[in-house]
């Protein structure tokens, strides 16, 4: 994990928009990872919907995301941002947190000052805590890290329910308690985007791409242009899959059968290999006796 966080610290430092694809399983992990992005991100909404099969709500909880998290960190070679929404509890829970992603073996990990349960960020009902409070998170957050390779991402979700100009006071804030990387959610516009970029102009800053979510989805020139670092994609990949799984699904249920499928499959021998089962051959024929 040290060499991730290396190469995950290098890679910030160097000009150029760094694009980190939505994770939410292993298949998905596997598949991104063999494709040398310069980060993943382990989306809380897919994970949650994945591992639970239940809204991004607040539901799941600190042991079952953090073993989501080893279980990635450890099996990717590229380096992992992780989503440790509020931190799970009071400032006690957020050090355990913060403790527990870093041991896990994630590059970064994403705090929010939502209240808790949180939601999603692209979703409506949102309410965050005091400006103060989430300062104290951030401030035990980077107290509490052992590697300071290891990155804090603060995210605010004021901007929908208190305003931009709320938003920016708390990135402001957060910035000035440690926090490397801001995380601006739901701005509504190229405007606001350009502001956000304007007013943080050294300070790396995310972007949440979500299709059809509250914030327009840019091409990668024009978030280097408005002052973005980082760009995540937390679920299309997870949308393509429920799409295309919708499609087969549906021609099961009207032909019973897989003949003329609408969707182009990933070729089975692929897959095999893809989940390491080319690792399995080699080992039954050094070590398992043939009849």
């Amino acid at each position: 994990m040290t060499t991730q966080r290396m190469l995950f610290n290098e890679r910030l430092s160097k000009p150029g928009l760094i694009v980190a694809p939505g994770v939410y399983e292993m298949v998905s992990l596997r598949l991104a990872d063999r494709m040398h992005f310069d980060a993943l991100y382990m989306t809380g909404y897919g994970t949650v919907a994945s591992l639970l099969g239940l809204p991004d709500a607040g539901l799941a909880t600190y042991s079952e995301m953090v073993g989501r998290v080893s279980a990635m960190a450890n099996m990717a070679t590229t380096p992992l941002i992780a989503d440790g929404d509020t931190g799970y509890g009071g400032l006690l829970n957020v050090r355990h947190t913060v403790r527990g992603y870093e041991a896990a073996g994630a590059v970064a990990i994403q705090l929010e000052d939502q209240e808790f349960p949180k939601k999603c960020g692209h979703t409506p009902g949102r309410r965050v805590i005091p400006m103060e409070d989430m300062v104290k998170k951030i401030e035990v957050a980077v107290a509490s890290r052992i590697d300071p390779r290891f990155k804090i991402i603060a995210r605010t979700d004021a901007r929908t329910t208190l305003g931009l100009d709320e938003a920016l006071r708390r990135g402001e804030a957060y910035a000035r308690a440690g926090a490397d990387i801001l995380f601006i959610e739901s701005p509504e516009s190229r405007e606001e985007m350009k502001r956000i970029g304007q007013t943080f102009p050294d300070h790396p800053l995310i972007a949440n791409m979500v299709e059809k979510g509250r914030t327009p989805v840019f091409s990668k020139i024009e978030l280097e242009q408005l002052g973005y670092k980082i760009a995540i994609f937390p679920v299309t990949a997870l949308l393509a899959s429920v799409q295309a799984m919708t499609k087969v699904y549906d021609h099961f249920k009207d032909s019973g059968s897989s003949i003329d499928n609408p969707v182009d499959l990933y070729d089975f021998a692929d897959l095999s290999k893809l989940m390491g089962f080319e690792d399995v051959w080699e080992f039954e024929k050094r070590f398992v006796e043939t009849k």
